[in-house]
C-alpha cells in the first residue's frame, strides 16, 4: 500500500508559505539596503526607505486605516447601515447617561494625574537619600508590576461589603464597624464610587511618578544644592526654589503620561462595576456601545463616535508632550 503524502503536504503548506514570505521580505530589505545602492546614486535615500518602509506599512495598516474607518463609521448607525450625519455626536452630548459618563471622565482626568504626580513627588522627596531607600522605592513601585485587573481585584476585597449582622471581609468596612459605624457599599453608590475607583488608579500610577521624579531629583547638579545651602535656604525653600524648577520638565512629562493613561482607563471600571451605578467612563462606554451593544441599530456608530472623541482628547495632550520634549532637546 503506497503512502499518501497529500495530507502531510496540506499540513505543512501554510508553514512553507510563511517561510517563503519571510525570506522574500528579508531578501527585499537586503536588496534595498545593500545591493541596490551600489548600482546608482541616492544610497542614503534608499537605505532610509528600507528602514522606514516596513514601519510605515505597519502604521498604515494598523493605525491609519482603522482611524479612517472609525471616523467614517461614526457618521453611520452601523457598518452596514445608513448615513446619519452628526446624530451619533449629538447623542453623546444630549443623552443623560453619556453626560454622566463625560462628567466621570472629567473627574478622572482632573484627579488622577494631579494626585498621582503629587503623591509620587512626595514619595520621591521623602525617600531620597534615606536609609532603606531601595526597599521603600520597591514597595511603592510594586503596584506598577500588577495588571490593572489584578490591582482592581485587590481593591475590591478592600471595599467588600456584607450586611451589618455578618462578619466583614472588606478592610474599610471592618474599620467602620470597629468605629461603631454601619458598613457601606462603596462601589455601588454614585458618584462616590467613581472616587473609590480613582483611588485604585492613583495607587498604581504614584509608583511610576515616584521613579521618574526620583531620577530627576538625583540628576540635580550638586553645585546648585550646595550653593543654596550656603545661602541659608531651609528645606521648604530648597524644595520650591531649587528642586521644583530643576525637575519641572520631568513633572510635566509624568503628568501628561498619566493623563493619557487615565483618558484610556477601561480595566478598572470593567472589573469594579462593569459600568453600572453611573460609573462609566469614555473608554468603557466606547467598548460597551461598539461590542456589547453591537446588535443595537446604532451601537457600532455610537461606539465609533466615542472612539473619535477619545482620539480628539488624547491628540492635544500628546502634541503638547512632543512639543515639550522638542524644547528640552533644543536647550541641550
Amino acid at each position: 500500500m503506497e503512502y499518501d503524502f497529500s495530507e502531510d503536504v496540506a499540513k505543512i503548506w501554510p508553514a512553507l508559505l510563511f517561510i517563503g514570505g519571510f525570506v522574500a521580505v528579508v531578501g527585499g530589505l537586503l536588496f534595498v539596503l545593500d545591493i541596490l545602492p551600489r548600482w546608482g546614486k541616492g544610497k542614503e535615500r534608499l537605505q532610509m526607505l528600507g528602514f522606514l518602509g516596513p514601519a510605515l506599512v505597519l502604521l498604515g495598516v494598523g493605525l491609519l486605516y482603522p482611524l479612517v474607518r472609525t471616523v467614517t463609521l461614526s457618521f453611520y448607525n452601523n457598518s452596514r447601515g445608513s448615513f446619519v450625519g452628526l446624530d451619533n455626536y449629538t447623542w453623546i452630548v444630549t443623552n443623560d447617561d453619556t453626560l454622566i459618563m463625560l462628567r466621570n471622565t472629567l473627574f478622572w482626568v482632573v484627579c488622577v494625574p494631579l494626585l498621582a504626580t503629587a503623591f509620587g513627588l512626595i514619595y520621591a522627596v521623602l525617600v531620597d537619600k534615606a536609609r532603606g531607600e531601595g526597599i521603600a522605592k520597591s514597595l511603592i513601585f510594586m503596584p506598577m508590576a500588577i495588571s490593572l485587573v489584578g490591582a482592581t481585584i485587590i481593591w475590591k476585597f478592600v471595599y467588600a461589603f456584607r450586611e451589618a449582622d455578618q462578619e466583614q471581609i472588606g478592610l474599610l468596612n471592618q474599620i467602620l464597624v470597629w468605629l461603631g459605624m454601619e458598613p457601606q457599599q462603596f462601589l455601588t453608590s454614585s458618584p462616590s464610587n467613581t472616587f473609590y475607583m480613582i483611588v485604585m488608579m492613583i495607587w498604581i500610577q504614584a509608583g511610576f511618578a515616584m521613579v521618574i521624579l526620583s531620577a530627576a531629583i538625583k540628576a540635580i547638579p550638586a553645585e546648585i544644592v550646595e550653593a543654596a545651602k550656603l545661602d541659608g535656604a531651609n528645606p521648604w525653600q530648597m524644595f520650591w526654589k531649587v528642586t521644583m524648577p530643576s525637575i519641572r520638565p520631568a513633572v510635566v512629562v509624568v503628568t501628561i503620561t498619566i493623563t493619557i493613561a487615565t483618558l484610556k482607563v477601561f480595566d478598572i471600571v470593567r472589573t469594579s462595576t462593569n459600568g453600572n451605578f453611573k460609573s462609566s467612563v469614555l473608554a468603557f462606554e466606547m467598548y460597551n456601545q461598539a461590542f456589547r451593544l453591537s446588535d443595537d441599530p446604532s451601537g457600532e456608530g455610537r461606539g465609533a463616535a466615542l472612539a473619535v472623541v477619545l482620539f480628539l482628547l488624547v491628540v492635544p495632550v500628546v502634541a503638547y508632550q512632543v512639543r515639550q520634549l522638542r524644547k528640552r532637546a533644543e536647550i541641550r
